[in-house]
């Protein structure tokens, strides 16, 4: 076979591989926007496969609230203050009554109304896997604020985010939730960027710390887990705003699937302005999880 020859079955086989993929792409993105299409909310959807190089968005662009999305922001922010030395997963952190905010969801507080001194570590895990907007706070404080947050994950190149209240504000005032807001390439850009770590965006210890404590996410358990088979493992945060006036902001999970090869699939769900029940609501999210799923292990 001539070098022309050769050249050409390359560039043929690469080109049939292109359009096989994005013909996989289009299917996948059709049943998901065929599904969506009958519901009563705005959904934005961002899959990355990147074994095949697969990817699609659905509102892709589109500014979303974040809610407690933004504690896996949070969480990687102040692993990167660990790894320069600011701080350290056992340093004990005292958290004081003034830190016990009331009316807003915290197991930390309920377990400890008087306030307790913990270890680093364990607040970032109450954050993550429970969700604690308590413990959310008292990382943000340390951090120096919101806009630490939101600069730390601009420098990592994902610039659609804004970040500029804490959980107390946002909490006690549903118009401020927008200013803590992100696109769901944006985010599912983060899951990518933090779980591949190519740059060391964080240590091994920080890094392997943080996906083991997002595999053990305890909240949203029936949204991305309920649309995959019992056992896959899943690494998530989840979000949600309430229901004010019949109409929900956000029910939202963000994550990564991992399929029985073990290939990763990032995967972001935002639901928001939903006129649907909570149920339904959430139910969008585990379909797009099973079509997902189902998808790239048929």
């Amino acid at each position: 076979m001539n070098i022309v020859t050769r050249t050409f079955c390359t560039f043929a086989c690469t080109t049939s591989l292109f359009c096989q993929l994005q013909a996989q792409e289009s299917a996948l993105e059709s049943e998901i926007k065929q599904y969506i299409a009958t519901k009563k909310a705005t959904v934005g959807v961002s899959i990355i496969n990147p074994e095949c190089q697969d990817t699609f968005y659905i509102h892709g662009n589109k500014h979303f609230p974040m809610q407690s999305v933004f504690k896996f922001h949070i969480a990687t922010a102040m692993l990167a203050r660990v790894d320069q030395g600011v701080f350290s997963l056992n340093q004990i952190i005292p958290i004081r009554n003034e830190d016990l905010t009331p009316d807003i969801w915290s197991p930390l507080r309920e377990k400890y109304p008087s306030g307790v001194k913990l270890p680093l570590s364990e607040i970032i895990i109450y954050m993550l896997s429970q969700s604690d907007n308590v413990a959310c706070d008292v990382l943000l404080k340390l951090l120096g604020g919101p806009a630490e947050v939101e600069r730390y994950i601009k420098s990592k190149g994902i610039s659609n985010i804004g970040i500029a209240i804490n959980e107390e504000t946002m909490q006690n005032n549903w118009d401020l939730q927008f200013q803590n807001w992100t696109t769901p390439k944006a985010c599912t850009k983060a899951l990518e960027t933090f779980f591949y770590n190519r740059h060391q965006e964080l240590s091994e210890t920080s890094h392997a710390f943080l996906w083991d404590v997002m595999k053990k996410t305890e909240t949203g358990a029936n949204r991305l887990k309920r649309g995959v088979p019992p056992g896959t493992i899943v690494a998530h945060k989840t979000g949600f705003s309430g229901t004010r006036n019949g109409v929900t902001e956000a029910v939202h999970d963000v994550g990564v699937l991992f399929l029985p090869s073990s290939t990763p699939i990032f995967i972001t769900v935002f639901v928001s302005h939903s006129l649907e029940d909570i149920a339904t609501n959430e139910a969008i999210i585990a379909k797009v999880a099973q079509l997902t799923y189902a998808y790239y292990t048929k």
